[in-house]
């Protein structure tokens, strides 16, 4: 019986040149994202919210959530190797959690397809709760000339 990460490409490694290129994305490094974890089809990371991340109410900021899926997304999908864009993000926020929690970020690939990608990312608190889930799309696009 295969295992659900076999069968989604996530036990296989990238190559350096390409993860290095994915661990080098301006937006991430600006938000301070942390790359833990990445292979085809799969990507794990992490963010510590400050206090600049937070909304009027004092809870983090929506966008920030978003952007942090997004970057999982982003990584996993390309980790292909393949050039591949959002075509969409449908997020749905469950909770949210005080300014200064550590989040942590898992894009796992669903399905992959010659030009469409289907991808979940759950977005948690490091001690648990599940604070957003986002269903994405990917397609792939032809290399740049």
């Amino acid at each position: 019986m295969t295992s659900r990460a076999t069968a989604t490409g996530s036990d296989a490694e990238i190559p350096a040149e390409l993860k290095a290129r994915i661990q080098d994305e301006p937006w991430a490094r600006a938000l301070g994202i942390e790359y833990l974890d990445l292979r085809r089809g799969y990507c794990r990371l992490g963010l510590t919210l400050r206090p600049h991340m937070t909304n009027f109410q004092g809870y983090p900021h929506g966008g920030v959530i978003f952007s942090l899926a997004d970057v999982a997304f982003g990584a996993a999908c390309n980790s292909h190797g393949q050039s591949a864009v959002a075509l969409s993000m449908t997020i749905s926020y469950l909770t949210a959690v005080p300014a200064g929690s550590r989040l942590i970020a898992e894009g796992r690939q669903v399905k992959q397809g010659r030009r469409a990608g289907f991808y979940e990312i759950t977005v948690s608190t490091d001690a648990g709760p599940v604070v957003a889930t986002v269903h994405c799309v990917s397609h792939r696009v032809p290399p740049r000339t």
